[in-house]
C-alpha cells in the first residue's frame, strides 16, 4: 500500500519529515546572543521589526557591547530611529576570525541571503542614514579557561 503525499497541514514528525519553514537564527551583539525564530520567507525589513522587538522587550536598559565596559548602549523607541546591519561571520568554525557585511536590503529575504537554520549573524545599531560599508560589529567571543588539576 503506498501512502498519500504528505502536505504543510499535516504536524510534523517522524512520519511527516516536510521541510519547516521556520529556522532559528543566532544573533550576535557584544555580549549577547539572541535566538530569533524565522521564517524563511520573511523580509529583512519584517526580519528587523522582530529583532528590535524582542530586544526592546528582553533588555528594556539596552545592550552591553563588552564586559570591561558594561555600560547599555540604549535601544532607539521607533524602529525609524535605527537601522540594523547584518554580518556573517569570515568562519562559521570560529567567530573570533571576525565578520563580513552582509549588506542586506531591507526588501531582501533570509532564503535570498542563504542563511542556514541555526546560522549565526552579527549586528550592529546604526543611524538610519549611516553609512554601509565601514560597519563595526562588536561581539564579544567568550574564552573559556581550563581549570587546574590538583593532583
Amino acid at each position: 500500500m503506498i501512502a498519500p503525499p504528505l502536505t504543510r497541514d499535516q504536524p510534523r514528525n517522524t512520519a511527516n519529515p516536510v521541510d519547516d519553514p521556520q529556522i532559528t537564527i543566532r544573533l550576535k551583539y557584544g555580549i549577547h546572543t539572541v535566538f530569533l525564530f524565522v521564517m524563511v520567507d520573511w523580509s529583512f525589513s519584517r526580519f528587523t521589526t522582530e529583532l528590535l522587538s524582542t530586544l526592546r522587550d528582553r533588555y528594556p536598559n539596552g545592550l552591553s557591547a563588552s564586559i570591561a565596559q558594561p555600560q547599555p548602549k540604549p535601544l532607539p523607541a521607533n524602529d525609524g530611529d535605527v537601522r540594523v546591519a547584518y554580518a556573517l561571520p569570515k568562519n562559521p568554525n570560529d567567530l573570533a576570525q571576525g565578520w563580513k557585511n552582509l549588506k542586506a536590503q531591507p526588501s531582501d529575504t533570509v532564503s535570498g541571503k542563504k542563511l542556514a537554520d541555526m546560522c549565526c549573524l552579527a549586528f550592529a545599531l546604526l543611524d538610519p542614514d549611516a553609512d554601509d560599508d565601514d560597519v563595526e560589529f562588536r561581539v564579544e567571543i567568550p574564552v573559556l579557561e581550563e581549570e587546574e588539576d590538583d593532583l
